[in-house]
């Protein structure tokens, strides 16, 4: 049974467009008000319905706490993802949520990894980060230049206890190579009291196989595909758990429950168990 909690976040509200801001060539941040989003927290996700086309999960890249207006950041990789870039100031769009649980603001000293669309849930957890004036180490990495997103806004949140490591896989920016390349270094030479994450699995799943081995605890963010966000069509199911209802941040000792799978298996829209 649903508690009155999910059923109102799983009602959905219809909002207007307030702004659009390119992060990329290909990526864009939609700006909305909404109440129930004024009280989301560091990496829960929204199901955006795109009126016409489909809904499809996005993880609020900003949230309106104390007024203003929250936002999803949203990469061109599909149909309903190219119909929501393209989106003006004054449309409409549907969304549901937010969703799912949160990442934890623990001890003074983080370390922060990023990989591409990553960045996205990760920006509100920097900027409490930031308030709570915590040491932060951060990796940020991306394909190439032009897909590193965030960059002014990490400058203009940032403060003088805060170390910034970019890398990109062709080195047109930053270090040459995946952003996990400079992971060992950094663990290796310093201690932090918790490490965060989000990217492609295969990214995290190296993150986790580096805190593991350094023994710092982890909180990640997965994606899975979502269809309900409710924890009934059981498309996001990773090992014992729902994505979408017992994450998307999972901690270290969770994703030891699920290593069989993790980084290695998924479901696809059909259900079939797909290798990652």
């Amino acid at each position: 049974m649903l508690s009155d909690s999910l059923i109102e976040v799983n009602k959905m509200r219809v909002v207007e467009v307030q702004a659009v801001k390119r992060e990329s060539p290909t990526v864009k941040s939609i700006f909305f008000e909404d109440k129930l989003c004024a009280k989301a927290k560091a990496g829960q996700f929204l199901m955006v319905w795109v009126p016409s086309v489909d809904e499809i999960p996005l993880s609020l890249s900003s949230a309106s706490q104390g007024g203003g207006l929250s936002s999803v950041t949203v990469a061109e990789v599909g149909e309903a993802t190219k119909a929501l870039n393209q989106k003006k100031i004054g449309d409409l769009i549907g969304i549901r949520g937010p969703f799912g649980n949160n990442f934890e603001v623990i001890g003074k000293k983080a370390l922060v990894v990023g990989g591409g669309m990553g960045m996205a849930p990760l920006m509100p957890l920097i900027e409490n980060l930031f308030k709570e004036r915590s040491s932060i180490t951060i990796l940020m990495g991306a394909k190439t230049r032009s897909e590193l997103i965030f960059l002014e806004r990490l400058k203009e949140a940032a403060q003088d206890d805060v170390k910034l490591i970019v890398t990109t896989d062709d080195g047109s920016y930053g270090l040459k190579g995946f952003v996990t390349v400079p992971l060992r270094k950094v663990l290796s030479s310093d201690i932090f009291e918790m490490v965060y994450a989000c990217g492609t699995e295969k990214m995290i799943h190296r993150v986790y196989s580096f805190t593991e081995r350094f023994k710092v605890p982890l909180q990640a963010s997965l994606e899975r595909i979502m269809r309900c966000a409710i924890g009934i069509c059981g498309s996001c199911v990773i090992g014992k758990y729902r994505v979408c209802r017992d994450g998307p941040v999972f901690t270290s000792e969770q994703l030891r429950k699920v290593e069989p799978e993790f980084g290695r298996f998924k479901h696809d829209f059909t259900g079939k168990k797909i290798p990652i």
